[in-house]
């Protein structure tokens, strides 16, 4: 997670870990779905890897009482490395440790009593945040970037040659519309739009686009004030787009079409897609793999 060339930034990045993980039960049942591999990483680790590599020192994570792993794994493990040093395993040795953000980034959890949206989630953060734009990422959405820019990186640019707000977008199959927070934008220049008008998962003729938002966001302090003014929804929740909506009529919005590969987690088939990704990225893992498949898929041509 070292990244000497990055300049740093006095943006902190909140990280909203308290959901229950449901649709992965029985494996959440006593694992944060952000524990779940991806391969051999961590879906908490690629985010929080995505942010330091952007220049991001001040981790914020908004938990709960079950989620005591995600701290565990961001700290050392002292008995572990001493095993593994006295082994010689150096290249693990090197892995256990790499958990761990660059020693000048500092680690805060937050408990968040009850899942009541995320807007309630990044409300939590106020205190920590203060007075600064901050970024929001949620680790269900693992981003691959590519050329080794990731896609908070090319956010804050965006954010810091505008001065303002930013969310990731990218076109999703209609089917998909009513998963998602979509927005209308201005034409875009560079991939980059202006946003004038955001709305919680629409039906598909309803949708202002097929542009949804993913799980990154570089927000505005006054944000803070904005979800305290929303209503919970039928299900109880505050959502982060309908203050989002708010924040756009009082300043401006930028919508980012990122570079980069993303994999909605939150959902099996995209973590499927997203652990094939990653391992296909592995030359030794697609070595072994690219056989596995042809077979597999000359054994499913056959049962047809």
């Amino acid at each position: 997670m070292h990244d000497n060339d990055t300049k740093h930034t006095d943006m902190p990045a909140v990280f909203p870990v308290a959901g229950m993980g449901t649709r992965f039960l029985p494996a959440t049942k006593c694992t944060p779905k952000e524990m779940l591999p991806i391969v051999d990483k961590p879906l908490i680790q690629y985010a929080a890897e995505e942010a330091v590599q952007a220049g991001c020192r001040s981790l914020i994570f908004i938990t709960n009482r079950t989620k005591h792993t995600i701290s565990d794994h961001f700290d050392s493990a002292y008995e572990l490395e001493d095993r593994l040093q006295r082994a010689g395993k150096h290249a693990l040795l090197d892995r256990v440790r790499n958990t761990l953000p660059a020693a000048d980034v500092s680690r805060l959890y937050i408990p968040q009593d009850s899942p009541q949206g995320l807007g309630h989630a990044v409300a939590m953060a106020q205190a920590a945040v203060g007075e600064r734009f901050f970024a929001v990422l949620l680790a269900d959405d693992l981003i691959l970037p590519q050329q080794g820019q990731g896609c908070l990186a090319q956010m804050l640019a965006i954010h810091q040659r505008t001065g303002a707000s930013v969310i990731a977008v990218q076109q999703v199959p209609r089917q998909h519309i009513h998963r998602y927070g979509v927005v209308a934008v201005d034409d875009f220049t560079d991939d980059v739009g202006r946003v004038t008008a955001i709305v919680e998962k629409p039906e598909a003729d309803e949708a202002p686009s097929d542009l949804g938002v993913v799980g990154r966001y570089i927000l505005a302090p006054a944000i803070f004030d904005l979800i305290e003014q929303v209503k919970p929804d039928a299900r109880g929740e505050i959502q982060l787009t309908d203050a989002i909506a708010m924040l756009l009529q009082q300043q401006p919005v930028y919508a980012c079409r990122f570079a980069g590969t993303r994999h909605d987690c939150g959902h099996h088939e995209g973590f499927v897609h997203a652990t094939l990704d990653v391992a296909m990225r592995d030359a030794n893992l697609r070595q072994s793999l690219l056989p596995l498949m042809q077979t597999m898929l000359e054994e499913s041509n056959t049962d047809k």
